[in-house]
């Protein structure tokens, strides 16, 4: 088995839409719950190789978008998002390669759970 087999079987595991970006703001890959957050409950079509600015039109969004990726050329850090109207929270993950240069980033959504201190 190969290592693409592997990787996206595991990507395809998590239960969660995860969306790779590149450095151009380029759409490169969805996971499989990503393709049907995505395609089928929110209505885009074909997202791979477009630019993800085609599914934010409005400009506070993109600028925030830009804002955490240079945040992240910098400090390596993610970069959390904000929480979307299933609560889920989401956060721009920066993925480098072999020799650390940022070469995009995924966005990562997981479950916004609330946790109740008692007194």
């Amino acid at each position: 088995m190969d290592e693409t087999t592997i990787m996206k079987g595991i990507l395809d595991s998590y239960p969660y839409p995860i969306v790779f970006v590149d450095d151009t703001f380029t759409i490169r890959y969805m996971n499989r719950y990503a393709q049907y957050h995505y395609y089928q409950e929110r209505g885009y079509k074909d997202l791979i190789g477009k630019s993800l600015f085609d599914c934010h039109d409005r400009e506070a969004s993109k600028e925030r978008i830009r804002a955490a990726f240079e945040k992240m050329k910098s400090d390596g850090k993610e970069a959390f998002v904000g929480v979307n109207l299933r609560n889920l929270r989401i956060y721009m993950q920066p993925v480098r390669d072999g020799q650390g240069k940022l070469i995009g980033f995924f966005e990562r959504f997981e479950q916004n759970l609330r946790i109740d201190k008692k007194a």
